[in-house]
């Protein structure tokens, strides 16, 4: 068997993302994820709503983590991982009431992440949700020093990485067809932001 690799950042935010999802994703059957890391949320989250089909997805070279994880987890809702990457991917064909994603749109450029918010409306239902997890600025700021601190390193290794708008993800969303409906403070000054496909903004 494949070692399991072990993502501190993971441990620390697994159970308070769990506990918005448990209700975001309660009645919903199909929940596909974009960038699956290290497999550590998908098998806590699936194990925690057996009710759902946990689709996982990433970059080829960090399939055989996630797989290490799921045969360490003989669960039977979650899948082994698809190769996927948002700058170069059809939709899959497949239709999913849900998709979730964590800590993704500040690793890609701002094309990457229009890219994702048009696949995610191609793949959702109609109702379907869209969660994302990770560090947003509102209206043009940081909501923490750290938060800036973190940006600057982000940009530091690649200036098309950094951490985005929630009002420019809102814009990029709408054009997708996606309206933002709830959003959740997280700790560590993240935030969950939930979309809706086809919901009529406020």
């Amino acid at each position: 068997m494949n070692r399991r690799p072990d993502a501190p950042a993971t441990a620390r935010n697994k159970d308070a993302i769990l506990e918005v999802l448990l209700f975001e994703f309660r009645g919903r059957k199909a929940v596909f994820e974009i960038g699956s890391g290290t497999g550590q949320h998908a098998v806590h989250f699936a194990a925690a709503m057996p009710w759902l089909a946990w689709h996982t997805s990433d970059l080829p070279q960090n399939h055989d983590a996630i797989r290490a994880w799921l045969e360490w987890s003989e669960l039977p809702n979650v899948s082994t991982p698809i190769a996927f990457d948002v700058s170069c991917m059809p939709p899959v064909d497949t239709r999913f009431d849900a998709v979730f994603s964590a800590n993704t749109a500040h690793i890609m450029s701002i094309d990457e992440v229009r890219k994702m918010f048009v696949l995610v409306a191609a793949m959702l239902v109609p109702s379907g949700l869209f969660c994302l997890y990770g560090p947003f600025n509102e209206n043009g700021r940081f909501t923490s020093e750290s938060n800036a601190v973190f940006d600057a390193s982000l940009r530091a290794q690649k200036p098309t990485m950094g951490i985005r708008d929630r009002g420019e993800l809102r814009q990029i969303a709408k054009t997708a067809n996606l309206t933002e409906v709830r959003r959740y403070a997280m700790p560590a000054n993240n935030q969950i932001l939930v979309w809706e496909k086809g919901a009529t903004a406020d």
